[in-house]
């Protein structure tokens, strides 16, 4: 069997797994649960080589708490951020479960003292409120606390069932596990799942577009970060050293940050090389200290409203000022738009997904347009296929800004043909290759017919400013090309045998008259 084929048959029984575990319950509702347990079982495991430091005769499973130095434990939190007595290992409560009649308060008590363990600690933030939405007492599990915990039982038996194991040159097959869960339950859960996952085939491009070019990076950041998927695509895509000073983001959803911030430690990304914040980032930004960033990617939930012109302080906010104008109250997408150019760095790239119509509507996103042609940092806008995202079947575009650009040019690419992406069951998929190709053209910014053009900034100004990707590609014609020539003799010919049949015809038809 080969290494695809081993990735395929574990997705197929992690999912399969987490479908017989929820039971009845809808698989949105219960995904915390899933996504929790594979958390817990994960920390432990990634907890215990820690303290073994592979040392075979060292069982920490096996030992008593009692036995654990002060000193220990408190090496152990500096460095992991948080700790974990023997007695709270998935592994051991695992083991019991399904005998523990109190195991749903027992698990409410050890998730407590996991985060508890971080108060005090640079790591407190980190860990504080990852199981919050892991909740015991919920009716979700069952009504009864024996149906509760069978519920839990079962629960903790599927994960402990994975054939998954903690390698430190392994450390993805958690984190792996981790996003094909969250990439179903979006799949499965419409529009709702769209808002928090990014499809990985368009998170791969948006990061790729994001670090183009660039040697190193202090950090990446994602101001509407939803469960990480695109921040840890950059990492993938060039390497943990690539990317110095870590991983940033903020995220309004609150599940959806926990989520996010159990996606870093899946992916073995230690406590202080990521920082997720919870919040609002058009109204409660965070990372004002930190920036700017060399790469930010992000996809920003589309059209939401937002205080916009009811907040007269918004106007005087350095992210919103130098346009002038604020995105409209109905519309936020420019609002992120503007806010993500605040933050990054003049060596920096951005890589946005938005929603088309901000490219030529009127008014407020039109005098923003000018704002961003005028401050020449729009590098590249790049249409995609339809129904490439969970929950929605809009073509989307990508905004791609650079506060660096060699020259006043703006690149446009129409990635909306059939050979840019693959159609599947429910929606449409783009490989490997057609993403490289993709990034291919933005980065040779080549003329290539129907696909890619690059135009002068003043092509644009006197387009008044319409950064729509169809007003300067121009369409492959798919008429049917006819010679008139060719066509002209056949008519030709056509009527010489109508003439003919009709002389045939007619005596016939005088033959039969005398």
């Amino acid at each position: 069997m080969t290494g695809a084929e081993q990735r395929a048959e574990l997705q197929r029984n992690i999912w399969k797994i987490a479908n017989e575990v929820r039971g009845s319950v809808d698989g949105w509702d219960f995904k915390q649960f899933v996504l929790g347990a594979l958390f817990y079982r994960f920390i432990s495991e990634n907890f215990t080589a820690y303290i073994e430091a592979g040392d075979e005769d060292v069982n920490y499973a096996g030992m008593p708490d009692s036995a654990i130095p002060d000193a220990v434990k408190a090496d152990a939190v500096k460095t992991k951020g948080y700790f974990v007595y023997p007695s709270q290992l998935f592994a051991n409560v695992a083991a019991n479960a399904n005998s523990n009649e109190s195991l749903n308060t027992d698990l409410a008590t050890i998730f407590k003292e996991i985060e508890g363990s971080a108060n005090g600690h640079p790591s407190e933030e980190d860990i504080r409120g990852l199981f919050s939405d892991f909740d015991t007492t919920s009716n979700r599990l069952g009504n009864t606390v024996k149906d509760k915990n069978a519920r839990l039982a079962k629960v903790l038996k599927g994960v402990e069932s994975l054939p998954l194991k903690f390698d430190d040159n392994q450390g993805d097959l958690f984190g792996d596990a981790y996003e094909f869960l969250i990439s179903n339950y979006a799949a499965n859960a419409g529009k709702s799942g769209g808002e928090f996952f990014t499809p990985q085939h368009v998170s791969k491009l948006i990061a790729q577009l994001a670090v183009h070019g660039q040697e190193t990076i202090n950090k990446i950041y994602d101001p509407a970060c939803g469960s990480g998927s695109l921040l840890l695509q950059a990492r993938k895509h060039v390497g943990e050293h690539f990317i110095e000073e870590g991983y940033f983001g903020q995220e309004i959803n609150y599940t959806t940050y926990n989520l996010a911030r159990m996606n870093m430690f899946l992916h073995n990304i230690n406590y202080d090389k990521f920082n997720i914040q919870n919040g609002d980032t058009l109204e409660n930004p965070h990372f004002l200290d930190e920036r700017p960033f060399d790469a930010i990617v992000s996809n920003p939930p589309y059209s939401v409203r937002w205080k916009g012109s009811d907040d007269p302080t918004l106007i005087n906010d350095d992210r919103f000022a130098p346009a002038g104008v604020l995105a409209p109250k109905s519309k936020a997408d420019f609002a992120f738009v503007l806010h993500a150019l605040h933050y990054l760095s003049a060596k920096g790239r951005a890589a946005i997904v938005c929603f088309p119509g901000i490219f030529y509507r009127g008014g407020a996103e039109q005098k923003i347009r000018k704002y961003l042609i005028d401050s020449n940092v729009v590098e590249s806008v790049i249409a995609l296929a339809p129904n490439l995202f969970f929950g929605t079947t809009i073509a989307v575009n990508i905004l791609v800004l650079a506060k660096n650009k060699p020259d006043t040019r703006v690149q446009f690419i129409d990635a909306t043909g059939e050979e840019f992406f693959a159609k599947k069951t429910n929606t449409n998929e783009m490989s490997d290759n057609h993403v490289a190709r993709i990034v291919e053209m933005f980065a040779s910014k080549a003329h290539v017919p129907n696909v890619a053009e690059t135009v002068d900034q003043q092509k644009v100004i006197d387009a008044d400013y319409n950064l729509s990707v169809s007003a300067y590609v121009e369409p492959k014609d798919t008429r049917v090309k006819t010679n008139i020539t060719e066509l002209n003799a056949e008519l030709k010919t056509t009527v010489e045998k109508i003439d003919r049949l009709r002389g045939e015809i007619d005596a016939i038809v005088a033959g039969i008259e005398a």
